[in-house]
C-alpha cells in the first residue's frame, strides 16, 4: 500500500479509482520542484530586472542632464564664437583704419610703404616722426614771434641808422614793442644783457647739437641766465633798445658759432622737414639725422621693454 496512492474521482457517473505509483509520484515531485524552481527564478529575474530598470532610469536621468548641460555650454560656446568673431571683425576693420592712416602718415613723412608688415611700417613711421619732432623740439624751427611781416633778411644791405653797407647776419621781424618772444626750441637762456648801445636789450639760447638763437632790440626779459626753457615758452618782449631805426625783433640763429640764414629755419615744419637739408649749407645733416634716429630707437625700444615689463607686474 505504500507504494501505490489511489485517487478518487466522483461524480455524477459514479467514482472512479486513480492508482498511482512510485515512478509517477516522483515525476511529480520533480515538477513542482521545477515548477518552484522556476518561480524562484523568475522571481530573482524580474528582480533583477526591475534593478536594471531602476538603473537605467537613473542612468537615462544623468544623461538628460549632460545632455541639458552640454545644450548649455554648447549654446555659451556658440555665442562666445559669435563674440570672438564679431571682435574679430572689429579688430581687423580697426586695423584696415589703422593701415589706412598709418599710409597717410607715410606719405606726410616721406617713407615709402615697402610691403613690409604692420608692425615693421608701424617702428618705421614711429622712429621717422619722433626724429622729427626732436629735432623740430631741439633745433630752432618756427618764427618766434607770431604773424610777423620779415623787415629785413639775411645777408648785404645798407644799415637803416648807420647807411653804411654791412653783412646782416640775422632776419628784422616788424612788431611793435612789447610783442611777446617765444623760444624756438628747448634749451637753456645762455645770456641775458641789457644794454642802450649796439644790439640793445640782448638774449640768447643755447640749443642741442651746437644751435644757437638770439635775440636784440628788446624791450625786456621774461627769462633769466641759467633758465632751462622748452620750444614756445616766453622768454621776453620786442622793443626798440639800443642802435636801432625802429621797434623791430633782430633774431639770429648760429651752429658752433658761425650765423646762419634764419630763414630756412622760420619756414621748417613737418611738412618740409627735408627742405633745410638742402637750403642750410655746411651741417652734416646726414650724421645728425642718423645719430638722432639711434638715440630715438633705443627710446623706444626701452619704453617698449617697460610697457611689457608694467604689463607682466600687472598679470
Amino acid at each position: 500500500m505504500k507504494e501505490n496512492v489511489i485517487v478518487s474521482v466522483s461524480s455524477i457517473h459514479g467514482t472512479r479509482h486513480f492508482h498511482i505509483g512510485k515512478w509517477f509520484r516522483h515525476c511529480l515531485k520533480g515538477f513542482g520542484y521545477f515548477l518552484l524552481a522556476g518561480a524562484v527564478a523568475a522571481g530573482g529575474v524580474i528582480y533583477y530586472l526591475v534593478g536594471e530598470v531602476d538603473f537605467a532610469k537613473l542612468k537615462q536621468q544623468e544623461l538628460e542632464s549632460q545632455s541639458t548641460s552640454l545644450n548649455e555650454e554648447v549654446a555659451s560656446l556658440k555665442e562666445l564664437k559669435d563674440n570672438l568673431e564679431n571682435d574679430l571683425l572689429e579688430r581687423e576693420e580697426k586695423m584696415q583704419i589703422v593701415s589706412d592712416r598709418l599710409g597717410d602718415l607715410e606719405k606726410v613723412l616721406g617713407v615709402e610703404d615697402s610691403g613690409a608688415e604692420l608692425e615693421s611700417r608701424l617702428d618705421t613711421a614711429a622712429i621717422t616722426s619722433s626724429v622729427r619732432m626732436v629735432m623740430l623740439t631741439q633745433i630752432p624751427s618756427g618764427a618766434p614771434v607770431h604773424n610777423a611781416r620779415i623787415s629785413s633778411g639775411y645777408g648785404k644791405r645798407v644799415h637803416p641808422v648807420t647807411g653804411q653797407v654791412k653783412f646782416h647776419r640775422g632776419q628784422d621781424f616788424a612788431v611793435n614793442t612789447g610783442t611777446p618772444v617765444y623760444a624756438p626750441a628747448d634749451g637753456v637762456v645762455e645770456v641775458t644783457r641789457a644794454s642802450s648801445k649796439g644790439s640793445g636789450n640782448f638774449l640768447r639760447l643755447q640749443h642741442s647739437y651746437g644751435f644757437t638763437s638770439s635775440y636784440s632790440h628788446l624791450q625786456k626779459f621774461a627769462v633769466k641766465s641759467g633758465d632751462f626753457i622748452q620750444k614756445g615758452d616766453l622768454i621776453g618782449y620786442s622793443g626798440n633798445s639800443g642802435l636801432s631805426s625802429g621797434p623791430h625783433l633782430h633774431y639770429e640763429i648760429r651752429f658752433v658759432g658761425r650765423s646762419l640764414d634764419p630763414r630756412p629755419f622760420v619756414d621748417w615744419g613737418v611738412n618740409d622737414f627735408e627742405s633745410i637739408f638742402t637750403k642750410v649749407r655746411g651741417i652734416r645733416w646726414e650724421s645728425l639725422v642718423n645719430k638722432v634716429e639711434l638715440r630715438v630707437s633705443a627710446q623706444l625700444q626701452l619704453s617698449s621693454q617697460r610697457v611689457v615689463q608694467l604689463a607682466d607686474n600687472s598679470g
